[in-house]
């Protein structure tokens, strides 16, 4: 098992290549079979690679389903909020 935490501070000091490199070998890791839980603010990535997506406001759970259904279709308002800012 893999447990980590991505965060703008964690990768705001990689240039953009190492941070895709980064999210390519944790997306390889995963393809590989190998269990993650993953805590992130790269939206992108946590659609590409999660098989369920766990939502968390003023730590609290607010939501929680597979990728596509969070992304494409949420139910709770202040998701759709956030995804609205995020995701242009």
């Amino acid at each position: 098992m893999l447990a980590l935490r991505t965060s703008p501070a964690g990768t705001a000091s990689l240039d953009p290549e190492m941070v895709g490199e980064v999210l390519s070998v944790i997306k390889d890791l995963v393809n590989e079979g190998m269990t993650t839980i993953i805590s992130t603010h790269e939206m992108g990535f946590a659609r590409e690679a999660a098989d369920r997506v766990v939502v968390f406001a003023d730590g609290d759970i607010i939501e929680t389903g597979r990728p596509d259904d969070i992304f494409t279709s949420p139910r709770n308002e202040r998701t759709k909020s956030f995804l609205s800012r995020i995701l242009r």
